[in-house]
């Protein structure tokens, strides 16, 4: 009888942690409730904009308009329906692959936060993006060169981001937006026979595209930071392994997931939300300017406030155009200084008359919402007009201006925003719901790249908790400061820094996917929309 040696079993190596369920089928009952309130939001947006137009006391001689508007609102919302397909799907792949949520519940909860966030939302975001194009297309936004212009940088927006999203590539859609507007206007200088880089505020342009560049590095230096100093100060394993199975994490790291989660979301809807909101304000200002040009609800104080601020702004205008006389329209030559950058003798003298003619039109009726209907779209322009002209002025290093006075022009530059840069709340509610609807149809692509695709292990919670920490936390930031920035930039970056930073390891095919989408966007979006707006123009 031979003697066999007995032999240990070889030991197993773990199991990795089984790919999350993302093909499941929405509950009967939540189907319904979301479809129930996507119809109320439909038709609360509907009433809303009956209900305005009727109030400014429109009236209605053809329908064309409104036609136009109905298009345009239908391109808008549909950018941030794709923008839906992106950027809010980042948000949930954290919480998805560390099964500390269903996908199908990750997935509604991200859209309730992401609607808190557009509604709390300030606008300055919107507006800050709206700058950036050219002031003669702003100021006619209602001629067919605005409406080319509207439709040409959202069209560009969208085809490159479905391009994007169709190949799994979590692509920025506010360097989308961006790199369209910019697009617009090279394009709109080019066919006024000027020097295409005049036709673009590129100091604005600068602003944006830094915080465009810095943020993915920041969320990648910082996670990895977050991830490390957790190391050190959380010494308990389970906050550093990968999930078991399909079982949820411990109870206090599943709510600090959550929790991240629902930071990046409400983030991600106050700042991404706004990117479509102030083209929606111009497309509305273009086909209904007498119920969307100035804000006709007021605060009570604010004619008192406007007429004091008005008075002081004029005092230091009138000082510095001291010696000098306007002749004729004031216009023009305020014009001219937006879009040159260039001071000449006539342009301080030629704002003061600006001011003084607004001044003159407010007190005439007595507050901005009793302005009449067909005064409304000029006494806009002069106030659009005027708060440019201030913060450049501003801006100018060669200007003489003390601090008490720069601070009077600063006062009545906000008076100035307030009556033409507001967003009203139905336009709030009708970009949350493009949001959420794109979210929930088309968020398993990019939510299968963050989760899957960036690093060689399976996500950790520790990791996961520490990208959106930062991702929110960066986003929040940015819309305080009134700069676009991206979900998806920041979080992916932030995920490749934990995976760097815990020695994981990067898959470099991805990431190089990620950075070549990165740097071909800006100049695609701007060849796209340069190239639409110049078809729309023969069109129209």
């Amino acid at each position: 009888m031979t003697n066999v040696a007995m032999q240990a079993p070889p030991i197993e190596p773990a199991a990795p942690s089984p790919r999350p369920d993302l093909d499941k089928g929405f509950n009967p009952l939540s189907l319904i409730l979301f479809v129930g309130l996507l119809t109320g939001g439909f038709l609360y947006v509907v009433y809303s904009v009956y209900a305005d137009v009727n109030a400014a006391g429109t009236r209605i001689t053809t329908l064309l308009p409104f036609l136009l508007l109905f298009v345009a609102l239908l391109i808008a919302l549909g950018f941030e329906f794709v923008n839906g397909f992106h950027d809010t799907a980042n948000a949930v792949a954290t919480v998805i692959y560390t099964h500390s949520l269903p996908a199908e519940l990750a997935v509604v909860w991200s859209g309730v936060f992401n609607f808190l966030g557009v509604l709390t939302s300030t606008g300055a975001v919107a507006f800050g993006i709206v700058s950036l194009l050219p002031v003669e297309l702003i100021l006619q936004v209602g001629s067919s060169a605005g409406f080319a212009m509207v439709f040409a940088l959202l069209i560009a927006a969208i085809i490159w981001n479905l391009g994007t999203w169709w190949l799994g590539l979590p692509a920025s859609s506010s360097h989308t937006l961006i790199g369209s507007i910019i697009g617009v206007g090279i394009a709109n200088a080019l066919a006024r026979g000027i020097d295409g880089t005049s036709g673009v505020d590129w100091s604005k342009a600068t602003e944006i595209g830094y915080a465009l560049l810095l943020s993915p590095l920041f969320g990648f230096c910082a996670a990895g930071l977050v991830l490390l100093s957790l190391k050190v100060l959380v010494r308990n394993p389970a906050l550093y392994a990968e999930p078991k199975g399909k079982e949820p994490p411990p109870w206090w790291i599943r709510g600090i997931l959550i929790l991240t989660c629902t930071g990046v979301s409400f983030a991600h809807g106050s700042n991404d939300g706004q990117k479509g909101m102030g083209l929606i304000m111009l497309i509305l200002i273009g086909t209904v300017p007498t119920a969307y040009a100035l804000n006709r609800t007021p605060a009570p104080s604010q004619m008192e406030s406007f007429q004091a601020a008005s008075a002081a702004a004029a005092v230091v205008i009138e000082k510095q155009a001291a010696g000098y006389n306007v002749l004729g329209n004031p216009r023009p030559a305020v014009t001219s200084y937006i879009s040159q950058r260039k001071m000449s003798e006539g342009t301080y003298v030629s704002l003061a008359a600006l001011v003084k003619e607004i001044a003159d039109q407010v007190d005439k009726y007595g507050s901005v919402d009793k302005i009449p209907a067909e005064a409304v779209s000029n006494t806009r322009n002069d106030m659009y007009l005027a708060s440019e002209a201030l913060r450049f002025m501003m801006k100018d290093k060669e200007n003489s201006l003390t601090k008490p006075e720069a601070a009077a022009l600063n006062i009545y530059k906000k008076e100035l925003d307030m009556a033409t840069r507001f967003i009203p709340t139905w336009v709030k509610v009708a970009v949350a719901i493009a949001l959420g609807l794109g979210t929930m149809i088309g968020w398993k692509r990019i939510v299968v790249t963050v989760g899957e695709r960036i690093g060689k292990s399976h996500l950790t919670y520790a990791q996961g908790a520490s990208a959106e920490l930062v991702a929110a936390g960066t986003i929040a930031a940015a819309d305080i400061y009134g700069l676009p920035v991206s979900t998806t930039h920041v979080l992916s970056s932030g995920v490749a820094g934990t995976m760097a930073a815990n020695g994981s390891g990067l898959q470099w095919a991805t990431v190089r996917n990620l950075l070549m989408a990165w740097v071909l966007t800006l100049p695609c979006a701007i060849a796209l929309s340069a190239g639409l707006y110049m078809l729309f123009l023969q069109i129209f």
